[in-house]
């Protein structure tokens, strides 16, 4: 190969790398920008029905600050240079994860309906969701949001920023579904034992 080859040939890799840097940028932007209007959206205030418990405990709260620093962080130490063939296709699978998260957590949520509150809450007449999503799956929405983290994560091109990601996210997770089920457990008795018995929690098959 010539030197004008190589020289082509590591442009054209740069050009790739920062298409796929923009991508996730404009895609991170996207995702915080739905959750934020989700937030605003979806609190158990804005409800026409009146709230019977609420007990969020500062969880959404938790879950935000892990979120904004931990994508921060995993940014800043995303390997952001030329990549070869494998770290493009690798960045291709995390964003292809990120759109799976994506679906699943919006499934979920138009799912619960009514039901779904950024904040743990239960309302008058709340419902346990056991079908769709729900019928194997407690958390569809939770899992839909990690594999969104985890995505991201994946097309940063960097195993620190995965662990970085990773691992506060799914401790803040486990935090927030704790209080969720102490709640639903508290409402349903003996109802949602049964039905945490037959499902898992937040992994199909899994945990």
């Amino acid at each position: 190969m010539g030197l004008r080859e190589l020289q082509i040939k590591n442009i054209y890799g740069t050009l790739k790398s920062i298409m796929n840097i923009v991508i996730i940028i404009y895609l991170s932007i996207i995702y915080f920008l739905s959750e934020f209007l989700l937030m605003l959206s979806k609190r158990s205030k804005n409800k026409k029905e009146s709230v019977k418990t609420k007990s969020d405990k500062r969880s959404l709260l938790l879950l935000w600050i892990t979120m904004i620093f931990t994508i921060t962080e995993a940014f800043y130490n995303a390997n952001w240079q030329t990549w070869n063939q494998t770290n493009i296709i690798l960045a291709y699978l995390g964003v292809l994860i990120l759109l799976i998260g994506a679906v699943v957590r919006w499934v979920a949520i138009f799912q619960l309906n009514k039901e779904f509150t950024v904040d743990v809450s239960i309302s008058e007449n709340h419902k346990l969701k056991t079908d769709g999503l729900y019928k194997n799956l407690r958390h569809p929405s939770y899992l839909g949001l990690y594999l969104i983290c985890i995505g991201l994560s994946i097309g940063m091109n960097s195993i620190l920023s995965f662990l970085i990601i990773s691992i506060p996210l799914f401790a803040a997770l486990l935090y927030r579904i704790k209080i969720e089920e102490n709640v639903l457990t508290n409402e349903f008795g003996n109802l949602y034992l049964n039905y945490k018995n037959e499902t898992k929690k937040i992994f199909p098959g899994i945990f």
